[in-house]
């Protein structure tokens, strides 16, 4: 459904990102920020059934900056690979390509971001930094309790798994204590429970989720 695009950041950068649009008048935007294995089969599906609910969907390929193309399964040589590139990117130029991206989608209406594991802590800082959000939902963001004292900007709901180890249970309900305008929902299942590529993937948990998403965009979004 959807095809690459190519977005300039505000300093220039230029990246590529999958869009996908959906038949007739959108309901608004969602930004999906991705996993440390880059704009694969999974993202861009992910990506392709936003649109198929009625809103613009982009994924912008934010390891562009480091390294263009990148495009993993979820191996552990894969794993390695991505933490590598995750470590060599600075969060702050991250944001300018979120940033670009809800730009570029805001012509279709509000905008919201959508992250799952790395993008899920990308998810909670465009939340709290960015202008433009309408709503953030992040699954599973390991990296979310490093960024407890940040203060959302809109509305977020996040998904959690009991028996996730990035973020813990008690790191997630800790983060959701200090934000008790936060919503948020914990599931029988591990990390990355949404992607169906993974071992570690729940069908009923990743349904659930999606349906409660699909309900905040529709209160929040359109």
């Amino acid at each position: 459904m959807g095809s690459f695009i190519e977005l300039a950041a505000a300093d220039g950068h230029r990246f590529a990102a999958w869009q996908a649009a959906p038949q007739g008048k959108a309901r608004g935007a969602v930004v999906i920020a991705p996993e440390i294995f880059g704009i694969n089969s999974h993202i861009r599906a992910v990506t392709d059934g936003y649109a198929a609910d009625g809103y613009l969907a982009i994924a912008p390929a934010l390891f562009d900056r480091v390294q263009r193309n990148h495009e993993t399964g979820y191996a552990p040589a894969d794993i390695q690979a991505g933490v590598a590139i995750m470590q060599r990117i600075d969060f702050d130029d991250t944001l300018k390509d979120v940033a670009a991206a809800i730009a570029h989608a805001a012509g279709a209406g509000r905008v919201a971001i959508v992250g799952y594991c790395w993008g899920g802590t990308i998810a909670w800082l465009a939340a709290a930094r960015l202008s433009g959000l309408a709503a953030a939902v992040p699954y599973y963001g390991g990296g979310m309790p490093n960024y407890i004292d940040e203060t959302p900007k809109c509305p977020v709901l996040c998904h959690f798994g009991e028996r996730d180890k990035s973020p813990s249970p008690a790191q997630a309900r800790a983060l959701l204590a200090r934000h008790p305008e936060v919503a948020a929902h914990f599931y029988d299942a591990g990390h990355g429970f949404n992607c169906d590529q993974r071992d570690s993937y729940d069908a009923e948990s990743s349904r659930l989720a999606r349906s409660r998403t699909l309900a905040f965009l529709a209160q929040h979004v359109g």
